[in-house]
């Protein structure tokens, strides 16, 4: 209620101030001074008419004489009022009223030295979220002048049935679904929220602000939000929201019987005793009628292949690679499966040792990706975390005993997957912080009895390369994911017995091919078995041009399952360049969460779309439908990675077998999905190496064909990340120093099989490594 006449009866105002607002003196109104939440009350000595700016804002000047010295005109201010409140404060003000002001901006006064006033004057307007309130002196005035002061504005709320395309509204509602704020493709911040009210209309909020905290602080499905000023517009028939000048909100819990306690996104705000009922109502419907059961777990009950919601602390985190980020937390229960950890330098992890080390055996590693890096880089240790969407992935092994649970947090905000920073005062971290201090720590090894050179061996980083090759001599830099059982055999004991056998090793690496790392990326076929070279970018830019001759078939566009867009290029050619965005419920979703199909673009359009939208798919029109480009051109593009068919044993279908993805409840558009209802049969990256392996009794060539365990890294990634190829070869480096003799080489440890290949005029025994993977501290 920006302004609000108040009634006096025996003697005091009939309506209280909010709560929060606490008096200020009129001495301590000075810059450098925190005014949020405070209120200056004074006596109106001198108004001024009416007027407008030269943006035709109106414009209303008050002058308010402070309680404590009525008689100084040093003791006196200047009020600037901006806006509708300029119009609504010049219909009811009186000399002599009682104004209270609040939410206001402090300024330097450019008229303290004519009029002898305050040397700061308050500025306040709807949009800055101000309010004021007037205790009118009782007065008789006649029927019209009684009902001009009856009409002191007060804030209208509308119903979520009621909204009105181009209108600027205020409305309650309860979060149905919510995106955590994430940092959109610009510079601000951006959050989704679906609200619902007791008239069964969804309303989708879209809200941007480059300050996190001036968007709705919303921790669970559920809560009940007050937005004041958001934009309605209508978008294929519905409504949606999306912030504008003054947006401003309030949060509340939603569980019956909870305190009634805002969370503002402003300094200053509004919240009248009578509005508590309203909050108070929204949550018995909301408890009848909407299902807020979130899918919240504690680690002691999470399994394989699960999507939840996490409430814990954070006590670790480091960074991983440019695109990853480690956090390390604990909810003080225990995971029933073997947790992975992610490998990481000690010297790169933030946390207390002796906490990290006292919680091992509670912790998890979260590891977060992409757009969710950025925050997890912000985040405190020791804060309290609500983690939105974590996927538990169980590693593949083929012994079961051995296989463990991964804790993801993926890329991307589809299902609400986000970070969300919860307040000390929030009531499931009050609840959290009680368990874990009541936490029974004793099966833990107590850090405080370690003896320092214990603590320091067990966070210790050798940094010194020497000094890592010296102890690679005598620690093997690979390890053995399985079949531990097996005993070592010779390599000429190998040489010399038939295949197909599986042997345990422990060599040294005298050489590999191809020296020129990229060079051993390949993609290969699982169905046909063959191999082939990473077409050249040239190539896929030649297919483009050669598609682009043909024009768009408009009649192909704007289909139940995408909308199109359709322009000319400026330049000699004026190519013809059509973009279909694939919708979901009928309704075209975020950037991130988005498959588009592209007409007639260059390869260099082609890499700025995948950098804004989750997936590009090259097309062509024909007569009925879309399709495919050239089977050697990549079917999919999704990040820096191209994803491409194989020749022989793909049959391609028509683009619109992807409306049955798009009609999932939850399309996750994945390139092996996309694959099969294309009828593609997708190639994979892999590393194709040779190595040359030798011991005490002889010499072995042995082949590495792998798609990410051996190094650790995603052959699909390679090519195009300058950050994993300096890995890689850094890896390379390790395992076989250049310039070295071969007694100084490091162990490998490794299993290889023997397998035998025959055709019609030979026969060979190949060897190839499996099951291995480079040391943690190599990586």
């Amino acid at each position: 209620m920006p302004v609000q006449l108040l009634k006096i009866g025996k003697g005091k105002s009939e309506t209280p101030l909010p709560r929060h607002l606490q008096k200020e003196d009129l001495k301590h109104l000075q810059e450098g001074f925190d005014h949020t939440n405070k209120y200056f009350q004074g006596i109106v000595v001198l108004s001024y008419p009416l007027t407008k700016l030269g943006d035709g804002t109106d414009f209303f000047k008050v002058v308010l004489q402070g309680l404590d010295n009525l008689c100084s005109r040093t003791n006196s201010i200047n009020i600037l009022i901006h806006g509708k409140m300029a119009e609504d404060c010049a219909k009811v003000i009186r000399h002599g009223d009682t104004f209270v002001v609040a939410g206001f901006k402090l300024a330097k006064s450019p008229t303290a030295g004519l009029d002898g006033r305050h040397g700061c004057h308050l500025e306040l307007s709807e949009e800055a979220g101000s309010a004021i309130y007037i205790y009118a002196k009782p007065r008789t005035t006649a029927a019209s002048e009684t009902a001009s002061l009856s009409v002191a504005p007060k804030y209208v709320y509308t119903p979520l049935n009621h909204l009105k395309d181009g209108t600027v509204v205020n409305l309650y509602g309860v979060v149905k679904f919510f995106k955590p704020p994430y940092v959109s493709k610009g510079t601000d911040y951006c959050s989704v929220v679906t609200l619902v009210d007791p008239s069964n209309v969804k309303l989708t909020c879209t809200l941007f602000n480059g300050n996190l905290d001036s968007l709705p602080k919303i921790y669970k499905v559920g809560d009940i939000v007050r937005f004041h000023r958001i934009k309605i517009r209508e978008y294929n028939g519905q409504m949606q929201g999306i912030t504008g000048a003054g947006f401003a909100s309030l949060t509340f819990d939603g569980t019956v019987g909870a305190p009634v306690v805002p969370r503002s996104s402003s300094k200053v705000y509004t919240f009248m005793d009578e509005e508590q009922k309203t909050i108070e109502e929204l949550r018995v419907w909301a408890a009848s009628n909407l299902s807020i059961s979130g899918p919240a777990a504690k680690l002691s009950g999470v399994r394989p292949m699960l999507f939840f919601d996490l409430t814990c602390q954070l006590v670790g985190k480091a960074k991983v690679d440019g695109s990853s980020f480690l956090l390390k937390v604990w909810d003080g229960t225990k995971c029933p499966y073997p947790t992975w950890k992610v490998p990481v330098e000690a010297r790169d992890l933030e946390g207390e040792k002796v906490v990290l080390h006292q919680l091992r055996n509670l912790t998890v590693d979260i590891l977060v990706y992409d757009n969710h890096v950025q925050l997890a880089k912000s985040l405190k240790i020791g804060s309290f975390l609500r983690i939105y969407s974590i996927h538990t992935k169980q590693a593949s092994a083929v012994d079961e005993d051995v296989s463990h649970i991964e804790f993801h947090l993926h890329g991307g905000t589809c299902y609400g997957r986000g970070i969300g920073v919860l307040p000390e005062s929030n009531l499931d971290v009050k609840e959290l912080k009680a368990f874990l201090e009541s936490v029974d720590l004793a099966d833990s090894q107590n850090m405080e009895s370690m003896s320092s050179v214990e603590l320091d061996s067990t966070f210790n980083n050798v940094t010194d390369l020497e000094s890592h090759l010296q102890r690679c001599q005598q620690l093997p830099v690979t390890v053995l994911t399985d079949h531990q059982d097996l005993n070592n055999t010779e390599l000429k004991t190998i040489l010399n017995s038939t295949a197909p056998q599986q042997y345990r090793i422990r060599a040294k690496l005298r050489t590999y091919k191809p020296q020129k790392l990229y060079q051993s990326i390949k993609l290969y076929c699982s169905k046909c078995n063959s191999l082939q070279e990473v077409p050249d970018g040239d190539d896929f830019d030649f297919i483009l041009q050669g598609s682009a001759v043909t024009a768009p078939n408009p009649e192909l566009h704007n289909t139940s399952w995408y909308d199109s867009v359709m322009w000319t290029t400026q330049d000699q050619k004026q190519r013809k360049i059509a973009i279909h965005f694939v919708k979901h419920d009928e309704m075209l979703q975020q950037p991130e969460d988005t498959l588009l199909m592209i007409e007639g673009g260059t390869l260099k359009e082609v890499w700025k779309l995948t950098k804004r939208f989750k997936c590009v798919i090259p097309v062509r029109s024909t007569e009925d439908d879309l399709e495919l480009l050239d089977p050697s051109a990549p079917f999919l593009l999704q990040g820096n990675i191209k994803y491409y068919g194989c020749k022989q044993c793909s049959t391609p279908k028509p683009i619109k077998s992807l409306s049955s993805i798009a009609a999932e409840q939850r399309p996750s558009w994945e390139p092996t999905e996309i694959a099969q209802v294309l009828g593609i049969v997708p190639l994979q990256y892999v590393f194709i190496m040779k190595f040359t392996l030798v011991d005490a009794t002889g010499a072995l060539n042995v082949y590495l064909f792998d798609y990410e365990n051996f190094f650790q890294i995603p052959a699909s990634e390679i090519l195009t990340n300058n950050f994993l190829q300096q890995k890689m070869q850094m890896t390379m480096n390790t395992l076989c120093p250049p310039g070295r003799k071969l007694d100084d080489l490091p162990w490998l440890e490794c299993f290889i099989k023997s397998y035998n290949v025959r055709d019609a005029m030979k026969h060979q025994v190949y060897y190839q490594i499996f099951d291995t993977t480079v040391a943690e501290d190599v990586v």
